[in-house]
């Protein structure tokens, strides 16, 4: 008996080989600077290993899996079948071997995925952490359930990284605003949704005398600058040592990690700077259009409208956090099942779910 492929999962497949080759090799190519992260990750010279924080966390999943001692080649024909793997039972969309601009954007991501998940990395955790989030939605409980569970789980990750827990804050402080009637609801989602981070960061710094962006990101970027280990900083015109330079810098940062288009002005001669804010600007305009269709019509789609509220939320984090643009992206590849559900969901929406 002849068994027959679809065209969508014969792409699929097709794809996963031809980046499990580029996973295999990717050691080889990368210049050293890709694998500073690896290289804590694997020696712990610090002695770091522990079961808090991301660093932490991954050491001590490295050795317990005893993955560290593999070569990377044998870690990538490892991790990338398994987040592979995981994408393909979340859903391959009927479409996926047509080419247009989201596959496009999709089999990027792909490429991007078997490069960072090529090597010990916190990223891969990141996958098999915010992989559930889907398979909750697609479950058969209810929605409020899904959503509420789903809410609780985020917060739950903060154990790897501590900024986990405010895209629950975000996302629920979204959608208590996007019931006022604003002439531009979506625009005006977000805008307060960032007034929400820049209260937290103030706030934050009047009960422990430090904002939240100049204790991780500035710092973190002036440390890397100093080394010459770094050249797509995020860094703020605007010292963010007062109240107004910090809101400033929330903003600046969400800009520049979500809509780059200052950051390809600054690096207009770097070919591989440019591919990244061509593929993040794609991706965030895909999906602000979706939240807007979303946000028209909560009742009928308000389990997508939760999965972009999730996904925005952890954007405006990474106005806080990230400490440059190459580091966004790898990023949001950790999140990438997010990303990949929330721009096929009506390919793997069964039916319209009832109102809470």
């Amino acid at each position: 008996m002849k068994t027959l492929i679809k065209k969508n999962k014969a792409v699929f497949i097709g794809l996963f080989f031809c980046n499990l080759i580029i996973a295999f090799l990717t050691p080889y190519i990368l210049p050293e600077r890709y694998f500073n992260d690896t290289v804590i990750i694997v020696f712990d010279k610090h002695h770091e290993i522990g079961w808090f924080g991301s660093y932490p966390f991954a050491i001590m999943f490295y050795k317990l899996t005893g993955l560290r001692h593999f070569p990377f080649f044998v870690i990538a024909l490892i991790q990338f079948p398994i987040v592979t793997y995981i994408l393909y039972k979340i859903g391959v969309p009927s479409n996926f071997y047509k080419l247009n601009v989201k596959n496009g954007l999709v089999y990027v991501a792909l490429l991007l995925t078997g490069i960072y998940m090529s090597m010990p990395t916190k990223e891969f955790i990141t996958f098999v952490m915010f992989c559930t989030i889907p398979f909750i939605f697609q479950s058969n409980k209810k929605p409020r359930f899904k959503i509420i569970f789903s809410l609780i789980l985020i917060a739950c990750f903060s154990f790897f990284r501590p900024y986990y827990l405010l895209m629950p804050i975000f996302a629920i402080g979204m959608y208590v605003i996007s019931f006022i009637k604003f002439e531009n609801k979506t625009f005006s989602t977000i805008f307060y949704g960032l007034l929400i981070a820049i209260f937290l960061s103030l706030s934050h710094g009047v009960v422990r005398g430090e904002y939240i962006s100049k204790l991780t990101r500035e710092n973190y970027v002036m440390n890397k600058i100093n080394k010459n280990n770094i050249n797509t900083a995020i860094v703020s015109p605007i010292s963010q040592d007062t109240w107004y330079g910090e809101a400033f810098g929330i903003v600046y940062g969400f800009m520049a990690v979500n809509v780059p288009i200052v950051e390809a002005i600054k690096h207009i001669l770097s070919p591989q700077v440019l591919a990244f804010v061509v593929w993040q600007l794609l991706i965030f305009y895909i999906l602000f259009v979706r939240f807007s269709r979303c946000l028209k019509n909560r009742k009928q789609y308000q389990l997508e409208l939760w999965i972009l509220l999730i996904l925005f939320a952890y954007f405006i984090v990474q106005g806080i956090f990230e400490p440059d643009l190459g580091t966004s992206i790898r990023h949001k590849i950790g999140l990438f099942p997010l990303i990949y559900f929330a721009l096929y969901y009506e390919n793997f929406r069964k039916e319209i779910q009832p109102s809470i």
